[in-house]
């Protein structure tokens, strides 16, 4: 666009002061003008290139902007044919100067090659791992949502089962109802009990069906674990304090009444030792 400028800005020159000078000073004239807009523009680059900067330069080469506009602009509106065509390339210096403007600021932000690369690296390993989360989070939503599966297709399962086991247990509670209520069960009952337990009416109630308290939980203190063998003394003690010799089931009654505490594992191989 410089070149395109000042080479309009020559043809101009020429055309419109060959007619009231002669033509190599017209040259001359436009060769002076883009020689100046081409000098500062090539002073200011060379300052930019050291990181220093001229107002006074820039000030400059927007003056030989603004004249070569200005010479398209009057050629324009003094010329008898095409003046619309000639004012729509008068803007062309201007723009050319605004360029060099806008290219001088790209400098000042520029980056080398190895900072490009550091760049695109760091936002590819960003990539990479926006990537790999996004496929974790949904590899654990499947999960999730698997496990949730398997979970309400077991307590169907179960809810089934418990279903089931209800009607069959309210069946039979209708059977122990009846069999109850009937006539003739309590004289049957009475002509089988009665025998085996003289003098006493028998009473058949049924099951408990409902709700029941649960039962409390036995305060057991933690005694001592004993030695093998103190445990084979206080098993032999037990098992010979009668005569004859306790049996096993008979120590093991006594030695867990005594408050002693040991596993059956450990109690048995005590016995067997002994005995």
């Amino acid at each position: 666009m410089t070149v395109v400028s000042m080479v309009l800005t020559l043809a101009v020159v020429v055309m419109w002061l060959g007619t009231a000078m002669p033509r190599p000073v017209a040259v001359v004239v436009g060769l002076g003008i883009d020689g100046g807009w081409l000098a500062t523009l090539a002073y200011e680059r060379r300052l930019a290139a050291q990181g220093d900067h001229s107002r006074a330069v820039t000030a400059v080469g927007w003056g030989f902007g603004m004249v070569a506009t200005g010479v398209l602009v009057a050629h324009a509106l003094t010329a008898e044919t095409n003046a619309g065509a000639w004012l729509a390339v008068a803007w062309l210096p201007v723009a050319a100067k605004a360029l060099w403007l806008v290219h001088g600021l790209w400098e000042r932000t520029a980056l080398t090659d190895e900072a490009l690369e550091s760049i695109q690296s760091i936002q590819q390993e960003a990539r990479d791992e926006a990537a790999v989360a996004r496929a974790r989070l949904r590899a654990e939503a499947a999960t999730e949502e698997t496990r949730l599966t398997a979970v309400t297709q077991a307590g169907a399962r179960v809810a089934r089962v418990q279903a089931a086991t209800a009607e069959t247990l309210s069946g039979a509670w209708s059977t122990l109802e009846a069999a109850r209520e009937g006539r003739e069960t309590g004289r049957a009952l009475t002509s089988v009990t009665t025998p085996v337990t003289p003098g006493v009416t028998p009473r058949w109630e049924l099951p408990l069906w409902g709700p029941v308290d649960p039962v409390p939980a036995l305060a057991l203190e933690t005694a001592p674990a004993l030695s093998d063998a103190e445990l084979d003394a206080l098993v032999d003690q037990i098992r010979h304090s009668r005569t004859p010799a306790l049996s096993y089931r008979e120590m093991a009654g006594r030695f867990r009444a005594a408050g002693h505490s040991a596993s059956e594992v450990r109690l048995r191989a005590a016995w067997k030792r002994v005995a």
